[in-house]
């Protein structure tokens, strides 16, 4: 009796396995249902046959291919420009061939990409970007003035990357690169200029990166170049980035994001370095103005000197001595005179304070005639005091006497004599 075959792939086993036609069939069955799908890709492969086009369409970022039937009925409405090498976009619906297990895409619709329908994609990109602000000059790295290694992206042996080197070493003939060629077209340029771009922001001896391509057909120039991975690539490196592609004429989205846009890879090379000539120019230049300048202070110094050694003080300063030394004598001449004149007046009030006392001193009235009379060494005021035969102590003017009282009477004034 013959075991049920299992509804589900995933109920399949060792024991109860599902027969390759069941596969298949479902293969078939699933993709089926797949919708129609529009993709982009350049065709590497074109071949006729009996008005069928069999095709491979490649994509134009990473390396995958899929083969592309167009039937007859499809191939007799397709428009010109579908040819080996074009860029493309497709209508296509998968198609699993049960019988081989082979997998293709069946074109209902092609139409290939116009360098119009490019450059509007270009600017749509441009202004979402510019709208994020990548394009801020805010966000602009400044060049080094002198950088130690120069990173150089660029195709191998072009004329960019021979046009960079020389004109950077006429213009400073020790400058060194890091070269990094690439492919600068084609569906793996962006890609690899990316990679290069990373490995030379990560050195930290490259101060600064120039992405240089020669001109070339628009579609060339500034299709690769304006990729949006790259563009976000360059606007997140640390190492400032150069861009130098095609001429003049030519814009691609990176010389929006770069930090400093060359017109050319000619362009770039002026911008990276110093002209060794200009620069020797420069610094003879300002040796000569520093000396001149020297000169004229040294001549402007003398010139104020000269003029402070014309001033009187220095030109006799023995002047400002003199001056000091008569208003010096004056001023102790004055100084004589007030203290002369103080201490004569000074002199007279000491005289008649003199004069004073003594007229008011016992002495003077001693000179005058009188006598101080003493009993018992007490001052005899009054007759009363004494008695007969007392001895007395009699001071005069000059000398001592002493008396005895023989007689006494009271109650009497004395007068002063007459001429005393």
């Amino acid at each position: 009796m013959t075991e049920p075959v299992p509804g589900m792939a995933g109920e399949t086993s060792a024991e109860s396995p599902w027969p390759l036609r069941l596969l298949s069939e479902n293969l078939k069955a699933y993709l089926d249902r797949a919708p129609t799908t529009w993709i982009e890709g350049q065709l590497i492969e074109h071949k006729e046959s009996r008005g069928h086009l069999w095709l491979t369409m490649r994509d134009l970022d990473e390396d995958y291919s899929m083969p592309v039937t167009v039937w007859r009925s499809t191939a007799a409405r397709l428009g010109p420009g579908i040819e080996q090498g074009a860029r493309v976009v497709a209508a296509v619906k998968p198609n699993f061939y049960t019988k081989t297990g082979r997998l293709n895409l069946i074109a209902s619709e092609m139409r290939p990409v116009g360098l119009g329908d490019l450059l509007a994609r270009v600017e749509r990109l441009r202004r979402s970007l510019d709208a994020e602000g990548l394009f801020s000059p805010a966000l602009k790295k400044p060049l080094p003035l002198l950088p130690e290694r120069i990173g150089l992206i660029t195709g191998r042996d072009s004329d960019a990357m021979k046009d960079v080197l020389r004109n950077t070493h006429l213009r400073w003939p020790a400058a060194e690169f890091e070269l990094r060629p690439v492919a600068v077209q084609g569906p793996t340029a962006a890609r690899e200029v990316m990679a290069a771009l990373a490995e030379l922001d990560a050195d930290p001896r490259v101060d600064v990166i120039v992405i240089a391509r020669g001109g070339g057909a628009l579609e060339e120039v500034v299709l690769p170049f304006s990729d949006e991975a790259l563009v976000r690539a360059v606007a997140a490196a640390q190492t400032p980035v150069v861009s130098a592609i095609g001429h003049e004429a030519d814009r691609p989205v990176l010389d929006d994001v770069a930090d400093v846009r060359a017109s050319t890879p000619t362009d770039a090379a002026k911008r990276i370095v110093p002209d060794a000539g200009e620069e020797r120019a420069r610094i003879n230049d300002a040796r000569l103005r520093l000396a001149s300048a020297v000169e004229r202070r040294v001549r402007q110094e003398a010139e104020h000197l000269q003029q402070v050694r014309s001033r009187p003080v220095l030109a006799a300063p023995e002047t400002m001595i003199t001056l000091r030394h008569e208003d010096l004598v004056r001023l102790r001449d004055r100084a004589r005179l007030t203290f002369t004149g103080a201490l004569r007046r000074e002199h007279d009030v000491v005289t008649q304070l003199r004069a004073r006392v003594r007229s008011l001193s016992p002495q003077h009235t001693l000179d005058r005639g009188y006598a101080v009379v003493q009993h018992d060494a007490a001052v005899v005021r009054d007759a009363a005091v004494v008695s007969l035969g007392d001895e007395l102590d009699i001071l005069l003017a000059a000398g001592r006497l002493s008396a005895t009282v023989s007689g006494s009477a009271s109650g009497t004034t004395p007068t002063e004599p007459k001429g005393s």
